[in-house]
């Protein structure tokens, strides 16, 4: 994966450092909980219809399934399941020199 740097100035390392280690700390833990909850809720759709979010994405790209609103929503937590997950792992390889 290609590094990226993003440089932020400050006259006070010593009390923006701690704070941004902080933040990020919080974010992580934030996105820990919405990546729970959004698995908990995916599981919820592969049990009442019987397949795994996998065959279900797979099966509606076919047009093997009717969009209904229900189908909606699956698709939408799939959707925020990649996104917590791609947030998680852009903060969890972050480094503060």
């Amino acid at each position: 994966m290609l590094q990226q740097q993003l440089t932020i100035t400050t006259t006070n390392k010593k009390t923006l450092k701690p704070l941004l280690e902080s933040a990020i700390a919080n974010e992580k833990q934030m996105l820990l909980l919405g990546l729970s909850r959004t698995e908990k809720r995916l599981a919820e759709f592969e049990r009442e219809f019987g397949m795994s979010s996998t065959e279900f994405e797979k099966r509606l790209n076919a047009g093997e399934l009717e969009e209904t609103e229900v189908f909606t929503d699956w698709r939408m937590e799939l959707g925020m399941l990649k996104l917590l997950k791609n947030q998680y792992q852009a903060l969890q390889n972050a480094q503060l020199d």
